[in-house]
């Protein structure tokens, strides 16, 4: 019975420490977008105003 108790509680640990570690990394990671980019289609309404 003891022996079960002890192996319960190891892999308790094991996945504590194992969540701990994925989710300060999940917190480390920096997330980018990418630039839009400009198309034919896209103007200015300020440009639009000089015309």
């Amino acid at each position: 019975m003891m022996t079960i108790l002890i192996i319960c509680i190891i892999i308790v640990l094991v996945v504590l420490f194992l969540t701990l570690l994925s989710t300060n990394k999940a917190y480390k990671y920096e997330h980018t977008i990418d630039p839009i980019e400009a198309t034919k289609n896209d103007t200015d309404p300020a440009e639009e105003e000089k015309k």
